[in-house]
């Protein structure tokens, strides 16, 4: 995060005072009474009385999930035990809860496999990717903002595929983009300070280039609209445990297009991506579609919470979700700005709605010890090293009075 995209917000000289306070708290809410999908939080678990802005960390917990989880344990496992392969459907779920989630990335079905974490599938992605690539190319660009266990599995993809890995900003790719570019690693939302970068036009100079691209969707996945197949998009990853709410440790997803499932080559071809895993033959013979990127048993009590962890999205667009998460972001912008007194944060989240994810980062002295104290009062954000406040808005349980609480809380902390 470079000073350039920090924004200094806070009021010229002081901070809000009471009739401040009431006016913010009145529009907040006002704007929950007019919120549509205000009603949803009533689908999750959530202690009284605590603002939650961490859900870009770990999604609060679905209603329906300890019922289903019980189901699958005490019945699914203790009395049915091993039937429960065919009969409850364990064997079929990679595939089956990955066609529930493709919608929420914009993919048709066939083309999302849940299994396994996030960094296995992204070096899968990866090695695939390379392994599809035309002969004779021999870079790979990563986000050189990335996550870091991206950069090290990109790394070891690299040496195993021969190819040299190149660090490049996100604004950067055009330029470094070449006739020996392979594959393209890039994150659509940075995990940092929530930039959205542009998928549609990253996607497309990649494939001008030749290259192949993959996305890590971590940041991005049930926060706004992705456009897999509109956009073209090669491959991507993503965890569950954020915005999809799944819990902690959820498995993760592997989206392969259609178009390359035949080619990709996975380096880890365990017996359940077998094209006949049960004949227990010593060749291996891929199977088709989706299910050739699954690699061993499926872990399926996770799993089968985060199946029902996706109900909470039953008739929910993304696209409003998008449009209630600019508002709280603008919001809770608008309240900081109102609250806080001059000087004590600066925005490293971008204000154009085009460049935010769903998150607002904030970079203070004393950061560490400034969320220790947001979340005694009971507001929880996170922070990150060496100055990032990071709050994180989930706009299927979070309203626009939780947003105007936590920049009040934030005030009084620096007032």
């Amino acid at each position: 995060m470079s000073d350039a995209t920090a924004n200094r917000v806070g009021t010229p000289a002081r901070a809000a005072d009471s009739a401040d306070f009431a006016g913010l708290a009145a529009r907040a809410a006002r704007l929950d009474a007019e919120d549509g999908l205000g009603k949803l939080r009533e689908r999750f678990a959530l202690p009284e009385d605590l603002v939650y802005l961490d859900g870009n960390s770990l999604g609060a917990l679905p209603a329906a999930v300890p019922g289903a989880v019980d189901d699958v344990v005490r019945r699914q496992w203790g009395e049915l035990l091993i039937r429960s392969w065919d009969e409850s459907g364990w064997w079929t779920a990679p595939e089956r809860i990955g066609d529930l989630l493709a919608p929420l990335v914009g993919a048709a079905a066939g083309q999302v496999t849940v299994g396994d974490s996030t960094s296995v599938n992204l070096f899968k992605a990866l090695v695939g990717a390379a392994r599809l690539a035309a002969p004779g190319r021999t870079r790979m660009l990563v986000d050189a903002a990335t996550f870091p266990t991206d950069g090290y599995i990109a790394a070891s993809a690299a040496r195993m595929t021969g190819l040299e890995v190149v660090p490049v900003e996100p604004g950067e790719v055009l330029g470094a983009l070449g006739d020996d570019t392979a594959v393209v690693l890039l994150n659509h939302v940075d995990y940092r300070s929530g930039r959205l970068h542009d998928l549609p036009a990253l996607t497309a100079a990649v494939h001008a280039a030749g290259a192949l691209v993959v996305w890590d969707l971590c940041h991005s996945a049930g926060a706004l609209p992705v456009g897999l197949d509109a956009h073209g998009v090669d491959l991507a990853v993503g965890c569950t445990y954020k915005y999809l709410n799944g819990g902690p440790g959820a498995p993760a997803y592997l989206y392969v297009a259609a178009r390359h499932q035949d080619a990709f080559d996975s380096p880890l071809p365990g017996w359940n991506s077998h094209a006949e895993p049960f004949a227990m033959t010593p060749e291996y013979v891929p199977a088709r579609g989706a299910a050739r990127a699954r690699v061993g048993t499926p872990d399926i009590l996770s799993m089968l919470a985060l199946e029902a962890a996706l109900g909470v999205w039953e008739g929910v667009r993304i696209e409003e979700v998008r449009a209630k998460s600019l508002a709280l972001t603008d919001f809770f912008l608008e309240c900081v700005a109102a609250y806080v007194p001059a000087g004590k944060v600066e925005a490293v989240t971008p204000r154009e709605h085009g460049e935010r994810g769903s998150q607002v980062s904030l970079r203070c002295a004393n950061a560490r010890e400034v969320m220790a104290e947001l979340i005694a009062r009971g507001v929880v954000g996170d922070f990150r090293a060496p100055d990032v406040l990071r709050f994180g808005f989930t706009p299927l349980y979070v309203g626009f009075a939780d947003a105007e609480r936590a920049a009040r809380t934030l005030g009084h902390i620096f007032g």
